[in-house]
């Protein structure tokens, strides 16, 4: 069955148009005239059986279904351009992503073949950064996932990854000497903090549960160093998903408990707007994008 496509001239034409709001502006990026421009949209218009554009005192306003028509004809545009420019620009290109090196451990650097495959001529720079300092605006890399709360001046950002925490440990903890039978038990183990993080508090707070000393047990500055010792029985960790899913499905951590607590935070594609080359940005993003789906398709661990 064929695909249900109007003439692809107007959508050309509709797309510009509803980019700049101005058939003026379009008619000079597509090289046409303006008439010829209006002729594609009036086409459009009939041929959908809506009205896209609405005139203004200030010039055009989209539409309800002009605004639902307008992204994703931009994101297929760019699509095509991108496929396009990675064929006529066959040189390798370079891109520098910056992240926290538990997010590139724990989540990434795992799935990062497929990218290879994909995107044979595109060599992917990993660079750890500090999560207090701005290796975007410094200049130093071309796209960030960054940890936070969205919350960023003069950048683009896209969340991508949502955090919450849970206990994990060994698998020899639950049938220890002491093993795991209910939350109460943690009371009988030694607990391992992530010390930068939200931690024992916030959860065993919100999961209900007194009489634990939750200030007890050895800490640790980094996520890996914490969940290292986890892995090695030292105690029990909270474990942030997604940094923790390939070591559950591995069986190096489980989880004891099904209780979780969303912590607010995330993680963000961050990247600056005027950007010169964005092909390289939207090809890693849109494959970022698509493991995310898969990830999140097939459950967490």
């Amino acid at each position: 069955m064929g695909r249900n496509l109007p003439n692809l001239n107007s959508i050309r034409a509709f797309e510009a148009v509803a980019r700049h709001l101005s058939i003026t502006r379009a008619a000079e990026e597509l090289n046409v005239t303006q008439a010829a421009v209006s002729h594609q949209i009036k086409g459009l218009e009939h041929r959908l059986g809506v009205m896209l554009f609405r005139r203004h005192n200030k010039g055009l306003l989209l539409t309800k279904e002009g605004q639902a028509m307008t992204q994703p004809l931009i994101n297929a545009f760019d699509l095509i351009a991108d496929a396009t420019n990675l064929i006529i620009n066959s040189e390798v290109q370079i891109l520098k992503v910056s992240m926290l090196s538990s997010f590139a451990s724990g989540w990434l650097i795992p799935r990062l073949e497929k990218f290879y495959l994909r995107h044979p001529n595109i060599d992917l720079r990993i660079i750890v950064t500090a999560r207090d300092f701005d290796q975007l605006k410094a200049g130093d890399v071309d796209i960030d996932l960054r940890y936070g709360d969205g919350k960023w001046p003069q950048v683009a950002s896209q969340k991508f990854l949502s955090e919450e925490i849970f206990p994990v440990c060994s698998p020899k903890i639950l049938t220890g000497e002491k093993p795991l039978n209910s939350l109460d038990d943690l009371a009988h183990h030694i607990l391992l903090h992530d010390k930068k993080m939200i931690g024992w508090k916030e959860w065993l707070d919100d999961a209900g549960i007194k009489g634990i000393d939750y200030s007890r047990g050895p800490g640790f500055s980094h996520a890996h160093l914490t969940l290292q010792a986890a892995t090695l029985g030292h105690g029990i960790a909270l474990g942030r998903m997604p940094l923790v899913s390939e070591l559950l499905k591995t069986g190096d951590l489980v989880r004891p408990f099904d209780i979780s607590l969303p912590t607010g935070m995330g993680y963000y594609v961050v990247n600056i707007t005027h950007v010169a080359d964005k092909s390289k940005i939207r090809a890693f993003t849109s494959w970022l994008m698509e493991e995310v789906r898969l990830f999140e398709q097939v459950g967490n661990p």
